[in-house]
């Protein structure tokens, strides 16, 4: 309690400020308490901040209020230089509507029907291609990530006999994970590629039998194995719905089916979750 009103005697403690004219008249002295001083040098920071933000706000609402000028101006702009365009444009097609040239030639009317802004003309198209471009580019990425991306049945008029996870072993009878999906349908029926791709293997492959592998990029692959036959080579390219081997039941297989796997980032995922519709 002692050092609160310790505080607040050194709080309320006057401090004379003494104004000296350079004049002949007698000087003022004005008496102000401590927190009196405190508190005006505060309000003058809080004062000195608000005006600035207010600054700043009307800097930067002008300086948008330029850009919609700018804006509004081009697009005027534009707009009469299309208008100019258009109008050209439908002169052209009377006059080539005529037969002969003795036709076009006296249909033709040389008065001045407005000036083209060239050099605006060529800088709008300039920023025309310039995002028609990048529209291209994102499309293009798109498109690569779009027929890189497992779809659809390996096998047409195939069923799922095992699906993708834990399971008992179809020969051993231990339980295992099974990292794809057993899909049975008749012998000889066409295994094909369920996104575009490259073969990076096509051959024997022990337990998997005749085994194809796919490489598609953006960190797709996809195996397909116990073929009875193969239809393509390593380095190879395919498309999706591309032959690449034949139903069998070569290697550990009970019955002729399609082992399928598909691969992301080396990590297996369900495939399942890819067999939207019929490749």
């Amino acid at each position: 309690m002692h050092r609160i009103r310790t505080v607040l005697k050194k709080a309320f403690t006057p401090i004379t400020i003494m104004l000296i004219p350079h004049t002949n008249r007698k000087s003022l002295s004005i008496r102000v308490p401590s927190v009196g001083i405190l508190a005006s040098i505060i309000l003058w920071f809080i004062g000195t901040v608000y005006v600035f933000s207010i600054a700043i706000d009307a800097l930067e609402y002008e300086r948008m209020k330029q850009k919609l000028n700018y804006y509004s101006s081009q697009f005027i702009e534009m707009k009469s230089t299309m208008m100019a365009l258009k109008k050209a444009e439908a002169e052209f097609q009377r006059l080539f509507s005529f037969k002969s040239k003795e036709k076009v030639l006296e249909s033709l009317d040389t008065s001045d029907t407005g000036s083209i802004d060239m050099e605006s003309l060529k800088q709008e198209i300039k920023l025309s291609m310039e995002t028609i471009g990048e529209i291209k580019d994102y499309l293009s990425q798109q498109h690569d990530l779009y027929v890189s991306t497992p779809k659809g049945w390996p096998v047409d008029q195939g069923h799922i006999t095992s699906p993708f996870g834990g399971r008992d072993h179809p020969r051993s009878g231990e339980y295992q994970f099974h990292s794809g999906v057993d899909i049975a349908a008749e012998p000889g029926r066409p295994v094909k590629a369920t996104a575009d791709g490259i073969v990076s293997f096509s051959g024997w492959s022990g337990g998997s039998g005749n085994l194809v592998a796919l490489e598609h990029g953006f960190g797709y692959s996809t195996y397909y194995a116990h073929n009875k036959m193969l239809a393509v080579r390593v380095g190879q390219k395919v498309k999706r719905g591309d032959i690449i081997g034949y139903i069998g039941s070569t290697g550990n297989s009970t019955g002729p089916h399609v082992h399928y796997e598909v691969w992301r980032e080396s990590k297996p995922m369900n495939p399942s979750n890819y067999l939207e519709g019929r490749s």
